[in-house]
């Protein structure tokens, strides 16, 4: 947990890293701590393989997983005013399942 405390005002923000997740793992699903972090390792890799042939990833419970086109566009900068084109790309978008927003 990381704290930024600005005349008074305190923000918190949690970030769970990779051993934190791996250790999460390794608890519910009863692996120990080298196994779930090859079990990670795998998910990851399969994972972003998925996301580079454009397929759709659907988790039960989580949400769905897909690739959009984001087309070009030309942006401001906002301090200088000088117009810079950006290029199309693909980006990854995440829609949550019904389940899980319930439970935030």
């Amino acid at each position: 947990m990381y704290s930024i405390s600005k005349v008074g005002l305190t923000l918190k923000f949690f970030i769970m890293t990779k051993k934190e997740l791996v250790n999460a793992i390794a608890a519910g699903a009863g692996f120990s701590i080298k196994d779930a972090g090859k079990a990670l390792n795998a998910f990851v890799v399969a994972f972003g393989k998925a996301m580079k042939k454009g397929e759709r990833i659907q988790l039960p419970g989580m949400g769905t997983f897909k690739v959009n086109k984001r087309s070009a566009r030309v942006v401001r900068n906002p301090r200088t005013g000088a117009k810079l084109n950006v290029p199309a790309k693909k980006v990854v978008k995440f829609k949550a399942a019904p389940a899980l927003n319930k439970g935030l």
